[in-house]
């Protein structure tokens, strides 16, 4: 068990890296292409409606098992998608390979984190969740820079061709097929099937929603709302970066540094705040917090000097926050249906994913400070909807206490 979650997290960490070479050039790639700037975000937005539709799906079929197949299939759409991308030369079919690109790799992050759940004990699982998402920080954080690396440096623009930005991608697909291969080789106990679980009919997951458990339904709410407070933050700040007139080296070294402090969070704090337990009241205390983070530093003079101290906090705070959401909704989970529950997670996920950056698009045109407000509302919505679960929860005990 510990060897085989060596693995997945060591996998988990390379699939970071190369699913992160082309966020650096899609940018310059979409202005050389002559495509309107609005499309980045459309871009981005169809790769998220990829994932909201592919990892319910993904997490189903991977119930049913035979999980590493899924992931390969998932894991070769991904590639297809990526390259084509690239050279389509179209922005209406590169939409299409985007949204691709997103049902194939939901198959690999859902499946794999369903793996590391099943294989944790429960008493380790959040710190165990907590170093995933650390190797998945620092390994995008890499990915992004090696990204850009392979645009400038001499011997790559030399032998590959990268000044030609579609060759990023396409290194990138011819990667990640070594990456699938790799992952055929190394994970093992994946491929069992769950005879207990029943097969439902059609729509085996969002048409389950009407009969979900309603603190979960409420949970997962409160996620698509935090959600799309977070990616407009984390898409928006660098344009606004740009917007008070500091450098793209200035920015580079914040986004560095934001990465580093996610990541030891994730490693040393993490594992020090799971052993208080209440889950649901940290995640809680986490959204108010940021709600108030976010309206302070924004309205800075000193804006590079709080950002890089009280914003943080907001940063570490996302960190303790993503194992304990993940684990508390694996909790829902019955026997056999991790994955399928993740599944659902990551299209509620998307979410907000797919409104964040289309309404932050909007918003940043009307007054760039009414992006990160709503993000701040967006956190205020999260926080009162667990905090009604939390005033519902502890009702429920009272009255079985009498």
């Amino acid at each position: 068990m510990k060897k085989q979650l060596i693995i997945i997290l060591f996998l988990s960490f390379i699939q970071g890296i190369i699913h992160n070479f082309g966020h650096p050039v899609t940018p310059a790639l979409v202005t050389s292409l002559q495509i309107p700037n609005y499309m980045f975000g459309v871009f981005f937005a169809s790769m998220s409606l990829g994932l909201m539709i592919g990892s319910p799906l993904w997490g189903f079929l991977g119930d049913l098992g035979n999980k590493k197949l899924y992931i390969t299939l998932g894991l070769i759409l991904y590639s297809v998608g990526q390259a084509a991308f690239a050279y389509v030369g179209n922005m209406y079919w590169m939409i299409f390979f985007r949204f691709l690109s997103g049902f194939g790799v939901s198959a690999s992050m859902t499946l794999l984190l369903s793996y590391v759940i099943d294989i944790s004990d429960k008493k380790d699982r959040a710190k165990h969740l907590a170093f995933l998402a650390a190797l998945i920080t620092l390994g995008a954080s890499i990915g992004y820079g090696i990204g850009g690396f392979l645009t400038e440096n001499n011997f790559f623009v030399t032998y590959f061709g990268t000044s030609d930005l579609r060759r990023v991608f396409l290194i990138q697909a011819i990667l990640n097929l070594f990456y699938t291969l790799l992952v055929i080789l190394l994970i093992k106990g994946m491929n069992q099937k769950n005879l207990d679980f029943k097969k439902p009919k059609i729509r085996p997951n969002f048409k389950g929603i009407k009969s979900m458990n309603s603190t979960l339904l409420l949970f997962l709410i409160s996620l698509s709302f935090i959600s799309i407070g977070s990616i407009n933050l984390s898409k928006y700040i660098d344009v606004y970066f740009n917007e008070l007139g500091y450098t793209p080296s200035q920015l580079g070294t914040f986004v560095m540094v934001t990465g580093f402090v996610s990541v030891v969070s994730s490693i040393l704090i993490v594992p020090l705040i799971v052993k208080l337990k209440h889950e649901l009241v940290v995640i809680t205390i986490i959204q108010i917090l940021s709600v108030i983070i976010i309206l302070f530093v924004f309205r800075q003079v000193k804006f590079l000097f709080y950002v890089y101290t009280v914003f943080m906090l907001y940063v570490i705070l996302k960190a303790i926050y993503q194992p304990y959401e993940q684990n508390f909704i694996s909790s829902f989970a019955k026997e056999g249906a991790t994955a399928s529950i993740m599944g659902v997670r990551q299209a509620f996920l998307s979410i907000g994913m797919i409104i964040g950056p289309l309404l932050g698009g909007f918003l940043y045109e009307i007054k760039p400070l009414l992006v990160f407000d709503v993000s701040a509302g967006m956190f205020f919505i999260g926080f009162v909807l667990l905090l009604y679960i939390l005033i519902k929860q502890k009702s429920k005990k009272a009255v079985s206490n009498i």
